[in-house]
């Protein structure tokens, strides 16, 4: 059992939510001030913080961000359909505990802390606050799942039946994100703060695209997010994220593309549409998405 050693802060914490939003910023993530205050309010309280909201609007990617920022290893648990306690806290190492019994050791003492093999929840409480820990589109993942977390979420703790329970002597950082595929149950929602994470508006896509691809002209930049910002004003299937949208501004960008006009677009959409359907969708209505070029 490790145990804990109170519950203030790691050291080197941002000392406000805009410290830390400038911190995100210097590691090229533009977090807005809801989302900078629920973060500066989870490291502060150690609590753990849940993200939702539609795919790719960049809630997975806070998590390496914290990761960089506070020089912390990220533990990612991806979650899934079936997904039990022998992927996500522990299983046992059967070839060496079978090795030890027929040493002599006996069947009662293979049980024991050596013989785990740690997987990311129980990776990440050993590391404590050296880590962050991502668990990952929690609501793939079925009820039963949920509830086997609330120990970690409320305690920062495990129970492994035959080893007992193991306490992290400095909580991780606990980051869940959320597509909202199904609703959570309350019992998570109590045990974390909040931040809902929408798709960027066209302003707050500009700022975006000229932080992680500075090398795409302003002009074309500005292009890019107006048109983004009207993609996903559509009924599509599947709304494009902030990483389709940087990879057009670069493929536009790459083919030295210097001002955006509909025979491009056309041409470069698979980089920011990626459902056949949708593409449809987008071509027909490829005139009002893309101003006509100035004479």
């Amino acid at each position: 059992m490790i145990e804990t050693c109170g519950s203030a802060a790691p050291a080197g914490t941002p000392a406000s939510a805009a410290e830390l939003q400038a911190g995100l910023r210097s590691v090229n993530y533009l977090a807005g001030d809801d989302l900078a205050m629920a973060a500066f309010l989870a490291l502060k309280l150690n609590r753990p913080l849940l993200l939702e909201g539609e795919n790719g609007v960049g809630k997975t990617e806070i998590a390496h961000a914290f990761a960089s920022l506070l020089s912390r290893d990220l533990i990612r648990l991806q979650c899934y359909e079936g997904i039990d306690a022998s992927q996500a806290l522990y299983d046992w190492h059967y070839p060496r505990q079978l090795l030890a019994v027929r040493e002599g050791k006996g069947h009662g003492d293979v049980f024991t802390p050596e013989f785990l093999i740690a997987r990311p929840l129980l990776r990440a409480l050993e590391k404590g606050a050296g880590a962050v820990l991502l668990i990952d589109e929690l609501d793939r993942a079925d009820d039963e799942f949920e509830a086997f977390l609330l120990e970690l979420l409320s305690d920062f703790a495990v129970t492994i039946p035959e080893v007992g329970q193991v306490r992290a002597e400095q909580p991780p950082l606990v980051i869940l994100t959320s597509n909202r595929t199904r609703e959570l149950h309350n019992a998570v929602r109590r045990r974390c703060l909040y931040s809902w994470v929408a798709h960027p508006d066209a302003e707050r896509e500009l700022e975006i695209l000229k932080l992680r691809a500075p090398e795409v002209p302003h002009d074309l930049a500005l292009a890019v997010s107006g048109a983004v910002a009207k993609v996903r004003g559509m009924d599509l299937a599947h709304r494009p994220g902030v990483g389709e949208a940087l990879d057009w501004a670069m493929a536009l960008n790459m083919l030295g593309v210097m001002s955006l006009d509909r025979d491009t677009a056309r041409l470069t959409l698979a980089a920011l549409v990626k459902d056949v359907d949708d593409q449809r969708k987008v071509l027909s209505r490829l005139d009002d998405l893309i101003p006509p070029a100035e004479d």
